[in-house]
């Protein structure tokens, strides 16, 4: 350590321990080149370990000295910019659960498919809705048995579903009652040539999906066969897709409390809203400007029943599916799922759109 660190300048005339004192000086600066010459205490060495040392040169020294055993890594300022500089996670956007251009490339097929056979030949709708309905059978039925070990009996379920389709377009609410009863006669007997084993559970289960299934289905025909059949199975379609549309979009932006987390965990009240508001909206401009003798009031009424009817059948087919552990019917759309996977919402909101279509304006 040289003198110059204890803050004295060059130059000033300090002489050095060996040089003599003029006694010129005088006493006081006698004094003053006695302090200046004396030597630098010397610390001890108290045999504590290394950092004890550094840390009491450190006292020493002041803030000339570098504690040399701090790295630079470990300075605040310096572990503050490191942090800074690092690359921060970026939030992940909300993505939807599905592959959104397959949907909507396989719904805009469906909607002219079944646009064009509506308005064409009614006939030609009436075969599609059959087509419909027996792979949706098709579909139960393999998802029954895979996973519940449940036989329903599908060539008596097809063939009545067909009937009770063909039956109520041609012979109306009366005929689809016959077919439906016949195809339930059918789905016991049919069960007959197998073992007597879980025979109750096998055509419980069979007479369900024919209810579930075509019968259902059958109050689209019964609507299709008004004079004004085309647009009142259009304002049928259109609300029910408006109502799953709106509770999605709503739903995925807004959700945050869940409807029903049990059953479907994906479904909010926020979604529930927007299917509302969605469903009366279209609902007052289809009575309005479709149907003939139809009234805005009765639409916004009609919407609100198609968006709780929707929602219902959805969650009642999420409670089926919870129940055989799967995630979809089948993989017949892409986007979609199965064709049960796009009825779920249209079977049960069918006979409440012909019901009150035929309060409000009557059967046509």
């Amino acid at each position: 350590m040289n003198d110059s660190s204890w803050g004295a300048p060059q130059g000033t005339g300090v002489r050095g321990p060996s040089e003599p004192v003029s006694v010129s000086a005088g006493p006081a600066h006698a004094a003053a080149d006695a302090a200046q010459t004396r030597p630098m205490p010397i610390v001890p060495d108290t045999g504590g370990d290394q950092d004890d040392r550094d840390r009491g040169a450190a006292r020493l020294s002041g803030p000339l000295f570098r504690d040399e055993q701090r790295r630079p890594e470990d300075d605040p300022v310096h572990r503050h910019s490191r942090q800074s500089a690092e690359p921060q996670p970026t939030p992940q956007k909300k993505r939807a659960g599905r592959d959104l251009r397959a949907a909507i490339g396989v719904g805009v097929g469906l909607g002219a498919v079944i646009i064009a056979s509506l308005f064409i030949v009614k006939a030609l709708f009436v075969g599609v809705v059959a087509v419909a309905v027996v792979v949706g059978l098709w579909e139960l039925s393999s998802r029954l048995s895979e996973k519940k070990d449940i036989r329903t009996p599908l060539v008596p379920l097809a063939v009545g579903g067909v009937a009770m389709i063909v039956a109520g377009y041609v012979r109306g609410a009366e005929g689809a009652w016959v077919a439906m009863a016949l195809t339930a006669l059918a789905v016991l007997v049919w069960r007959m040539t197998e073992s007597p084993e879980d025979y109750l559970r096998d055509v419980t289960a069979g007479i369900f999906a024919a209810f579930y299934v075509p019968f259902l289905a059958t109050f689209v025909a019964l609507m299709l066969a008004a004079d004004d059949g085309a647009w009142r199975v259009l304002t049928f379609l259109a609300l029910t897709v408006v109502s799953d549309t709106g509770a999605y979009a709503v739903g995925w932006r807004f959700g945050k409390h869940k409807l029903a987390p049990r059953i479907s965990p994906g479904k909010t009240r926020e979604g529930l809203f927007g299917a509302v508001a969605f469903a009366m909206i279209a609902g007052a401009l289809f009575m309005e400007f479709l149907i003939d003798g139809g009234s805005w009031w009765q639409g916004l009424l009609l919407g609100l029943a198609v968006a709780a009817s929707a929602t219902l059948g959805d969650l009642g087919e999420s409670m089926i599916k919870r129940d055989l552990g799967i995630k979809d019917m089948g993989k017949l759309l892409p986007g979609h799922g199965g064709i049960m996977d796009r009825l779920d919402s249209l079977l049960p909101t069918a006979p409440v759109v012909w019901l009150l279509l035929v309060i409000f304006v009557g059967a046509g």
